[in-house]
């Protein structure tokens, strides 16, 4: 399930959690983000026993969001263990997203 996050709540989860943590930093207004949306709720039912899913709102939560430099929306990080192992920055398709999704749970990262 995909679990809205505030900036103490992802160093908690994020940075000092175990696992697979997938992170999509989004806007209401941008249309990128409101196109992936139902993509990446769906994807994180799909995968809820083997990743967590959460989101950032960048208006709210900016700091983080200028931590990892990401300027262009929608963003996914993807961390394993707190580590930083891969992203996908812009509108991509669902394929792309289950790619790198797939090669984080093997231990494929890019």
């Amino acid at each position: 399930m995909n679990r809205t996050l505030s900036g103490i709540d992802f160093t908690n989860r994020i940075i000092k959690g175990k696992g697979i943590a997938i992170v999509q930093f989004k806007t209401e207004w941008n249309g990128g983000c409101q196109i992936i949306a139902p993509i990446y709720e769906e994807l994180s039912k799909s995968y809820a026993s083997k990743a967590n899913f959460f989101t950032i709102d960048t208006q709210e939560n900016n700091l983080i969001a200028k931590e990892y430099g990401i300027i262009e929306l929608p963003a996914i990080l993807i961390f394993k263990n707190g580590e930083l192992i891969d992203h996908l920055i812009g509108l991509k398709p669902k394929n792309i997203l289950i790619t790198k999704i797939e090669n984080a749970i093997a231990g494929n990262e890019q």
